[in-house]
């Protein structure tokens, strides 16, 4: 079954449409690389998934459910998790509190356990406050806070902008296994081809809407994604 399934999908801010009827479809334990020039509507499509666009038309469904009104606080529940690209993390928090906030999580301790588990480094820092990690540790705060709640899907934005040349590799093998339970992975980058290396799927963006679509090894072998969208190698 589908996971989401975005139809038609229009919006923006004031009475100014970005995104200009946008189809899409996630399937579980898919990664799905949305690339696309500055200004192409990426960012706003995340908001929109998340219900942080103030106005949208067109249809989101959630596992066949559409979240047409939901506000994001219910769709964080129902199983959407977000990354931002900005204020993702509490920097006056401990990485302890920081996961200890997320509201909707039944077994908090052990989901912590397991997430600790996962990240290695944030055990190791469990106690410092999230201001004084580095940028990959804040990142992989940012994620475990997105886990916290076991989400059907994973929304991603811009993760590598503000990170080291440095950590971008071992941040995008991270995006690949947040995959592999089978959670959905909704990655929105702009280093397209380094993104499309890790997944399934790839659309691009311009003017607001899909301008190609299609596996993602095809799209990095596409000269004309390659010439209009992706850069050259």
């Amino acid at each position: 079954m589908t996971l989401l399934s975005i139809v038609g999908l229009r919006g923006g801010y004031g009475d100014i449409d970005i995104l200009n009827g946008v189809d899409l479809t996630l399937n579980p334990g898919e990664i799905l690389t949305v690339a696309g020039t500055n200004g192409a509507g990426k960012s706003t499509l995340a908001k929109a998934i998340v219900g942080l666009l103030p106005r949208v038309s067109g249809r989101i469904l959630l596992g066949g459910a559409d979240l047409a009104g939901i506000p994001a606080e219910r769709r964080a529940r129902s199983g959407i998790g977000y990354v931002p690209q900005v204020a993702n993390v509490f920097p006056s928090l401990t990485v302890i509190e920081n996961l200890d906030v997320v509201e909707g999580v039944h077994d908090r301790r052990k989901r912590i356990a397991e997430l600790l588990a996962l990240f290695p480094a944030l055990a190791q820092r469990r106690n410092a406050r999230a201001g004084s990690l580095s940028g990959g540790e804040r990142q992989q705060l940012a994620y475990s806070r997105a886990l916290m709640t076991r989400p059907k899907i994973v929304v991603l934005d811009e993760p590598t902008a503000a990170l080291s040349p440095s950590l971008v590799a071992e941040s995008f093998d991270r995006i690949a296994t947040l995959a592999a339970d089978g959670t959905g992975v909704l990655l929105i980058e702009q280093r397209a081809r380094q993104a499309l290396a890790i997944s399934h799927r790839g659309a691009i963006m311009d003017g607001g809407k899909v301008a190609m679509e299609g596996g993602a090894a095809t799209l990095l072998a596409d000269e004309r994604a390659a010439n209009l969208y992706l850069g050259h190698h």
